[in-house]
């Protein structure tokens, strides 16, 4: 008898000639046998067979279950759901990751549901990716659940703690999420905690301190976070600070803070932006400099964006030759 036996196997359907033939494989001792079978019963689809690849998530050899785990993303039977939950705390880590891959993407909330008991008690790893399973889900009963999270010891569970704060909307949150864009130690989690705050609207008066401040974070994608962040909230205070971001070392914030001067249309940032930006070396933000000198529509920039309609970056003439048409129709107008 095949050691899997031991496992107790599902039933098989008399009706199921594809489950009938494939079952002796399914439960060969010959791992490869096995594991071909469950390639096969996989790409049929059927609904009907969850429970055989739920029980092949405990299947003796550790490659066939990783395997199947990575499988059984967009499968949301509850047998399979529960099945790859219990994957999370496998002993191999390819077993617990591809879980956690397939975890990820459930896109249906009943789904999700099934999901949130297994929060209660979980820890690292396992509680991260519960977390980061049900982000994308914007499940009311996630709340309290992920505010818990973000006072965890590990890095991991309070970044997918902040990850579903993020898609929550919550504006009870806030506070919590400006406190972790200022102190979390972590510079992932206050990236990540700076980006959910744009959440707030600007509204909330804890909200723009917090995002000032981390454009003078230490970890330069934490600034970048901040300025595309004012960008998005369009606060008319940021335009200053957000004009000396524009001497920040990396380019990338430079970017950032260009492309926020120009949604918020700031005229004052005219000089700045062709200074700092479009005469940098780096022709991304050169281009993102064109476009925020379109986007304010000062005709003080039309000399500089003629200099950038002869670029050599084909991307930075294109934006300065639209820059300076809408230039041009703003004044006609």
């Amino acid at each position: 008898m095949s050691t899997l036996f031991a496992l107790s196997p599902p039933e098989v359907s008399p009706s199921d000639d594809d489950l009938q033939e494939l079952q002796p494989r399914l439960t060969s001792d010959d791992a490869t046998l096995r594991r071909l079978a469950l390639i096969e019963l996989a790409e049929l689809e059927d609904e009907a067979h969850a429970p055989w690849l739920a029980w092949a998530l405990r299947d003796p050899d550790p490659a066939i279950r990783a395997d199947v785990a990575a499988r059984l993303a967009y499968w949301e039977q509850p047998v399979v759901l529960n099945a790859l939950v219990d994957a999370l705390h496998d002993e191999v880590p390819a077993v617990r990751e591809a879980a956690a891959y397939s975890l990820a993407e459930i896109k249906q909330a009943d789904s999700g549901t099934l999901l949130l008991p297994a929060l209660e008690g979980a820890q690292g790893f396992v509680l991260a990716s519960l977390l980061h399973a049900i982000k994308e889900l914007r499940l009311p009963g996630s709340l309290n659940a992920a505010l818990r999270a973000t006072s965890d010891r590990d890095a991991p569970v309070r970044l997918a703690a902040v990850g579903v704060l993020g898609w929550l909307k919550d504006a009870s949150a806030l506070p919590v999420l400006t406190h972790l864009a200022a102190h979390d130690p972590d510079p992932e989690a206050r990236r990540a905690a700076v980006g959910a705050l744009g959440l707030g609207q600007g509204h909330d008066a804890q909200v723009q301190p917090a995002l000032l401040g981390a454009l003078q974070d230490p970890v330069w994608r934490v600034r970048e976070e901040a300025a595309a962040t004012l960008g998005k909230l369009k606060l008319p205070e940021a335009v200053t600070p957000l004009i000396q971001s524009l001497q920040d070392a990396y380019w990338q914030v430079r970017q950032l803070s260009a492309r926020a001067l120009g949604r918020l249309k700031a005229a004052q940032a005219v000089d700045a932006l062709i200074t700092y930006a479009l005469r940098h070396d780096i022709a991304n933000l050169r281009k993102e400099a064109c476009v925020a000198l379109g986007e304010i529509g000062h005709a003080s920039a039309l000399s500089a964006l003629t200099v950038g309609a002869q670029d050599p970056d084909p991307e930075v003439r294109k934006m300065a030759r639209l820059a300076i048409t809408l230039i041009q129709q703003r004044a006609a107008a």
